[in-house]
């Protein structure tokens, strides 16, 4: 039976296009963003899970920038530490010196009072970001971020590591820090004073015997003893510093990855099915054309 009230061929060829067209624009939007699943609705599950990765994977970004901070700040108090360690080297030369009898000891200590100066500007240069690890106050600390972490259980935080300042003749800074952030040169490794009654840096030879200048060369050993592990210490956080910086780089790569396989989209694929739907959408309108063409038929049956 034919009628012209309804035409069951026209809707089944609009449903039909509707249905490819619908299919088509998904795929144009798949091609168009490079992504399979770009919102909720596309498929919630994997959309939530790679919008919690992305986060973690900015997350992480900011970590190796602040892991860069971090590094900056012990390098350069380790360069500090470094450079004190060959100029109370040199102390410990001039003193060597002045153990030979003939020697004139008010010359030394000019050489050693200059090297004493050069210390403390080293100390007082060593500053990162309005952080100085080379120059504290006792029972100070400072910390660098280390690591981003998200547990089984949803939760993120993100750690530290600390380096707890001892102004001991046998501590991990070269001279303390008064309350108002000056220089305090008579604490530190080489602003302690040891049994002699000097420090290497109010080291003065000029009067003393060789009995003395031998007790002298002791202390500055001492000192050298204990830059030299506080320099350990310094290295010891650098190495974990660019251990994490190098983690934190693959598993950014990594997450990266994963929210890949995802979300997005198999070019290869979306571009035939594109290209089939397309053929669909022009049959498509071609079918509804002829539907609806049909029932013209029906007109000359009344001629």
């Amino acid at each position: 039976m034919t009628s012209i009230i309804t035409n069951n061929s026209a809707m089944a060829a609009l449903q039909t296009l509707q249905n490819i067209s619908g299919n088509l624009q998904s795929t144009q939007q798949a091609v168009s963003s490079g992504l399979r699943i770009s919102k909720a609705s596309d498929n919630a599950a994997y959309w939530s899970i790679a919008t919690s990765m992305k986060s973690d994977n900015s997350a992480i970004g900011a970590v190796s920038d602040a892991l860069g901070l971090g590094a900056a700040k012990v390098d350069t108090a380790s360069t500090a530490v470094t450079s004190a360690i060959d100029i109370v080297g040199q102390i410990k030369d001039k003193l060597a010196t002045a153990m030979e009898g003939s020697v004139d000891k008010g010359s030394v200590q000019e050489e050693i009072g200059q090297l004493q100066q050069q210390l403390q500007s080293v100390a007082q240069s060593a500053s990162f970001n309005g952080e100085n690890w080379v120059m504290a106050a006792n029972n100070g600390s400072a910390s660098v971020v280390s690591s981003f972490i998200r547990g089984t259980n949803g939760t993120v935080s993100v750690s530290t590591s600390s380096y707890a300042f001892n102004t001991g003749a046998t501590g991990n800074v070269l001279f303390g820090a008064n309350a108002n952030g000056t220089i305090n040169t008579s604490a530190g490794i080489l602003g302690t004073k040891g049994s002699n009654g000097y420090s290497v840096f109010s080291l003065d030879i000029s009067k003393m015997t060789g009995g003395q200048i031998s007790s002298a060369l002791n202390l500055v050993q001492t000192a050298l003893n204990s830059m030299t592990s506080m320099n350990s210490k310094l290295g010891s956080i650098s190495s974990r510093i660019d251990l994490q910086t190098s983690f934190a780089s693959s598993l950014s790569d990594s997450i990266q990855s994963g929210v890949g396989k995802l979300v997005d989209a198999d070019m290869e694929q979306e571009s035939s099915k594109l290209s089939a739907l397309q053929t669909q959408q022009q049959l498509a309108i071609q079918s509804l054309s002829i539907a609806n063409s049909s029932t013209q038929s029906i007109l000359s049956l009344f001629r």
